[in-house]
Protein backbone atom coordinates (compact mmCIF):
# COMPACT_ATOMS: atom_id res chain seq x y z
CA UNK A 1 0.00 0.00 0.00
CA UNK A 2 1.60 3.46 -0.86
CA UNK A 3 2.22 6.09 1.61
CA UNK A 4 0.23 9.40 2.42
CA UNK A 5 2.14 12.53 1.99
CA UNK A 6 4.05 13.10 4.73
CA UNK A 7 3.67 16.16 6.44
CA UNK A 8 6.65 18.29 5.94
CA UNK A 9 8.94 19.20 8.82
CA UNK A 10 9.79 22.37 10.26
CA UNK A 11 12.97 22.77 8.51
CA UNK A 12 15.23 26.13 8.11
CA UNK A 13 14.86 27.82 4.09
CA UNK A 14 18.40 26.41 3.46
CA UNK A 15 17.72 22.90 3.88
CA UNK A 16 13.60 22.91 2.12
CA UNK A 17 14.08 25.77 -0.17
CA UNK A 18 10.70 24.54 -2.14
CA UNK A 19 7.39 26.18 -1.94
CA UNK A 20 5.15 23.58 0.22
CA UNK A 21 2.57 23.57 -2.87
CA UNK A 22 5.51 22.64 -5.20
CA UNK A 23 6.61 19.90 -2.74
CA UNK A 24 2.93 18.43 -2.48
CA UNK A 25 2.51 18.48 -6.21
CA UNK A 26 5.44 16.62 -6.63
CA UNK A 27 4.55 14.26 -4.16
CA UNK A 28 0.82 13.84 -5.53
CA UNK A 29 2.28 13.56 -9.14
CA UNK A 30 5.28 11.32 -8.37
CA UNK A 31 4.64 8.64 -10.50
CA UNK A 32 4.84 11.67 -13.93
CA UNK A 33 7.98 12.32 -12.20
CA UNK A 34 9.61 8.68 -12.17
CA UNK A 35 8.15 8.41 -16.10
CA UNK A 36 10.02 11.79 -16.57
CA UNK A 37 13.41 10.60 -14.87
CA UNK A 38 13.35 7.00 -17.17
CA UNK A 39 13.05 8.91 -20.12
CA UNK A 40 15.89 10.91 -18.94
CA UNK A 41 17.77 7.98 -17.78
CA UNK A 42 17.20 6.51 -21.22
CA UNK A 43 18.56 10.08 -23.22
CA UNK A 44 21.53 9.62 -20.29
CA UNK A 45 22.54 6.10 -21.87
CA UNK A 46 22.05 6.81 -25.16
CA UNK A 47 24.58 10.36 -24.76
CA UNK A 48 27.19 8.58 -22.91
CA UNK A 49 27.66 5.98 -26.12
CA UNK A 50 31.18 7.96 -27.51
CA UNK A 51 32.31 7.59 -23.87
CA UNK A 52 31.30 3.93 -23.61
CA UNK A 53 32.98 3.74 -26.68
CA UNK A 54 36.19 5.02 -25.37
CA UNK A 55 35.59 2.82 -22.33
CA UNK A 56 36.58 -0.63 -20.84
CA UNK A 57 33.36 -2.23 -20.24
CA UNK A 58 34.83 -3.17 -16.43
CA UNK A 59 33.77 0.51 -15.91
CA UNK A 60 30.97 1.36 -17.22
CA UNK A 61 29.22 1.29 -14.30
CA UNK A 62 31.21 3.90 -13.22
CA UNK A 63 30.53 6.28 -16.38
CA UNK A 64 27.07 7.19 -16.53
CA UNK A 65 26.55 9.30 -13.74
CA UNK A 66 23.89 11.20 -14.68
CA UNK A 67 21.28 8.73 -16.33
CA UNK A 68 21.97 6.44 -12.97
CA UNK A 69 21.11 9.46 -10.80
CA UNK A 70 18.04 10.06 -12.52
CA UNK A 71 17.22 6.50 -12.40
CA UNK A 72 17.68 6.16 -8.34
CA UNK A 73 15.35 9.32 -7.62
CA UNK A 74 13.06 7.04 -10.41
CA UNK A 75 13.37 3.82 -7.96
CA UNK A 76 13.24 6.00 -4.92
CA UNK A 77 9.84 7.65 -5.47
CA UNK A 78 8.13 4.47 -7.21
CA UNK A 79 9.34 2.86 -3.89
CA UNK A 80 8.08 5.22 -1.29
CA UNK A 81 4.85 4.70 -3.74
CA UNK A 82 4.53 1.88 -3.78
CA UNK A 83 4.75 1.29 0.31
CA UNK A 84 8.81 -0.32 0.11
CA UNK A 85 10.84 2.58 0.45
CA UNK A 86 14.64 2.36 1.70
CA UNK A 87 16.55 4.59 3.08
CA UNK A 88 19.45 3.64 1.55
CA UNK A 89 18.01 4.33 -1.92
CA UNK A 90 16.77 7.42 -0.72
CA UNK A 91 19.84 8.78 0.18
CA UNK A 92 21.43 7.71 -2.92
CA UNK A 93 19.12 9.04 -4.67
CA UNK A 94 19.43 12.55 -2.82
CA UNK A 95 22.89 12.29 -3.26
CA UNK A 96 22.72 11.80 -6.98
CA UNK A 97 20.51 14.32 -7.83
CA UNK A 98 22.89 17.07 -5.36
CA UNK A 99 25.74 16.29 -7.02
CA UNK A 100 25.50 15.48 -10.41
CA UNK A 101 22.61 17.95 -10.50
CA UNK A 102 24.75 21.16 -9.62
CA UNK A 103 28.07 19.21 -11.02
CA UNK A 104 27.27 19.37 -14.62
CA UNK A 105 25.79 22.91 -15.03
CA UNK A 106 29.13 23.53 -13.59
CA UNK A 107 31.29 22.29 -15.80
CA UNK A 108 29.30 23.58 -18.89
CA UNK A 109 28.88 27.01 -17.68
CA UNK A 110 32.70 27.01 -16.75
CA UNK A 111 33.64 25.21 -20.00
CA UNK A 112 30.81 26.92 -22.53
CA UNK A 113 33.28 27.42 -25.35
CA UNK A 114 34.07 23.96 -25.11
CA UNK A 115 30.76 22.34 -25.86
CA UNK A 116 29.98 24.72 -28.46
CA UNK A 117 29.75 22.02 -30.69
CA UNK A 118 26.31 20.66 -28.94
CA UNK A 119 23.49 23.02 -30.36
CA UNK A 120 22.41 25.77 -28.49
CA UNK A 121 19.16 23.84 -27.59
CA UNK A 122 21.14 20.64 -26.35
CA UNK A 123 23.12 22.76 -24.24
CA UNK A 124 20.21 24.48 -22.63
CA UNK A 125 18.35 21.27 -22.03
CA UNK A 126 21.54 19.74 -19.95
CA UNK A 127 21.68 23.00 -17.86
CA UNK A 128 17.95 23.16 -17.46
CA UNK A 129 17.60 19.40 -16.98
CA UNK A 130 20.47 18.67 -14.45
CA UNK A 131 18.99 21.92 -12.09
CA UNK A 132 15.75 20.12 -12.24
CA UNK A 133 17.57 17.03 -10.53
CA UNK A 134 18.87 19.25 -8.11
CA UNK A 135 15.34 20.69 -7.22
CA UNK A 136 14.25 17.30 -7.22
CA UNK A 137 16.71 16.16 -4.24
CA UNK A 138 14.51 18.68 -1.58
CA UNK A 139 11.82 16.52 -2.72
CA UNK A 140 13.22 13.88 -0.87
CA UNK A 141 13.53 14.37 2.43
CA UNK A 142 9.52 15.02 3.00
CA UNK A 143 10.13 10.90 2.90
CA UNK A 144 13.06 10.16 4.16
CA UNK A 145 15.22 10.75 7.36
CA UNK A 146 18.00 9.89 5.78
CA UNK A 147 19.20 7.67 8.63
CA UNK A 148 23.42 7.61 9.16
CA UNK A 149 24.04 4.49 7.78
CA UNK A 150 21.96 5.11 4.47
CA UNK A 151 23.80 8.19 4.03
CA UNK A 152 26.88 6.17 4.80
CA UNK A 153 26.18 4.00 1.60
CA UNK A 154 25.62 7.37 -0.50
CA UNK A 155 28.65 8.90 0.80
CA UNK A 156 30.90 5.71 -0.49
CA UNK A 157 29.16 5.33 -3.48
CA UNK A 158 29.99 8.62 -4.47
CA UNK A 159 33.47 9.13 -2.58
CA UNK A 160 34.32 5.74 -4.84
CA UNK A 161 32.82 7.63 -8.19
CA UNK A 162 35.16 10.79 -7.21
CA UNK A 163 38.27 8.62 -6.71
CA UNK A 164 37.95 6.73 -9.90
CA UNK A 165 36.73 9.60 -11.59
CA UNK A 166 39.58 12.43 -11.00
CA UNK A 167 42.17 10.70 -8.61
CA UNK A 168 42.82 6.84 -8.90
CA UNK A 169 41.49 5.77 -11.93
CA UNK A 170 41.36 1.98 -12.15
CA UNK A 171 41.53 0.81 -15.56
CA UNK A 172 43.17 3.43 -18.13
CA UNK A 173 42.15 7.01 -17.52
CA UNK A 174 40.17 8.91 -15.08
CA UNK A 175 36.80 8.41 -16.12
CA UNK A 176 35.05 11.03 -14.98
CA UNK A 177 32.16 12.18 -17.84
CA UNK A 178 34.29 13.81 -21.11
CA UNK A 179 35.26 17.79 -21.06
CA UNK A 180 36.34 20.16 -23.70
CA UNK A 181 40.00 20.26 -23.97
CA UNK A 182 40.52 16.53 -24.05
CA UNK A 183 41.12 14.30 -26.58
CA UNK A 184 38.94 11.01 -27.45
CA UNK A 185 41.38 9.77 -30.34
CA UNK A 186 40.12 9.39 -33.72
CA UNK A 187 36.45 9.26 -35.03
CA UNK A 188 35.10 5.69 -36.05
CA UNK A 189 31.59 6.29 -36.67
CA UNK A 190 28.20 6.42 -35.63
CA UNK A 191 26.18 4.13 -33.42
CA UNK A 192 22.56 4.92 -32.59
CA UNK A 193 23.48 8.62 -34.06
CA UNK A 194 26.15 8.84 -31.70
CA UNK A 195 29.68 9.67 -32.75
CA UNK A 196 32.32 6.87 -31.36
CA UNK A 197 35.90 7.21 -31.32
CA UNK A 198 39.11 5.26 -30.52
CA UNK A 199 42.02 6.04 -28.58
CA UNK A 200 42.87 7.25 -25.40
CA UNK A 201 41.56 9.85 -23.57
CA UNK A 202 43.96 13.05 -22.15
CA UNK A 203 43.24 14.92 -19.36
CA UNK A 204 44.69 18.37 -19.39
CA UNK A 205 45.42 19.58 -16.12
CA UNK A 206 43.67 22.83 -15.38
CA UNK A 207 40.40 21.25 -16.80
CA UNK A 208 40.99 18.05 -14.73
CA UNK A 209 41.27 20.00 -11.87
CA UNK A 210 38.46 22.39 -11.69
CA UNK A 211 36.24 19.65 -12.48
CA UNK A 212 37.58 17.60 -9.61
CA UNK A 213 37.79 20.56 -7.61
CA UNK A 214 33.61 21.02 -8.40
CA UNK A 215 32.45 17.16 -7.97
CA UNK A 216 34.60 17.46 -4.68
CA UNK A 217 32.71 20.29 -2.74
CA UNK A 218 29.17 18.82 -4.61
CA UNK A 219 29.55 15.66 -2.61
CA UNK A 220 30.36 17.53 0.53
CA UNK A 221 27.51 19.62 0.11
CA UNK A 222 25.42 16.40 -0.32
CA UNK A 223 26.61 15.18 2.71
CA UNK A 224 25.93 17.99 4.95
CA UNK A 225 22.87 18.91 3.47
CA UNK A 226 21.95 14.82 3.92
CA UNK A 227 23.00 15.03 7.77
CA UNK A 228 21.64 18.55 8.71
CA UNK A 229 17.97 17.26 7.60
CA UNK A 230 18.08 14.42 9.86
CA UNK A 231 19.55 16.55 12.58
CA UNK A 232 16.79 18.93 12.23
CA UNK A 233 13.75 16.45 11.52
CA UNK A 234 14.66 14.87 14.80
CA UNK A 235 14.93 18.52 16.83
CA UNK A 236 11.67 19.25 15.56
CA UNK A 237 9.99 15.52 16.92
CA UNK A 238 11.80 16.66 20.34
CA UNK A 239 10.45 19.76 20.37
CA UNK A 240 6.81 18.76 19.12
CA UNK A 241 6.98 15.44 21.23
CA UNK A 242 7.25 17.85 24.59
Amino acid sequence: MAHSHPERPSLPLYLAPLPRWLEDVALRYAWVIVAINLLGTAFGFWYYIPQFSATSPVMWLLVPDSPMATLLVALSLATWKLGRDREWLNALAFFGCIVLGLWTPYVLLLFHVGFSGDPWYMYGFLVTSHLAMAVEAFVIYRYSDFPVRAVAVALVWYTLNVVVDYFVPVVGTPHHTLLPAQSVGSFTGYVLGQPTFSGPITHVTSVHRLAAAGAVVVLLLATFLSLAIRVKKLEARAVRDR
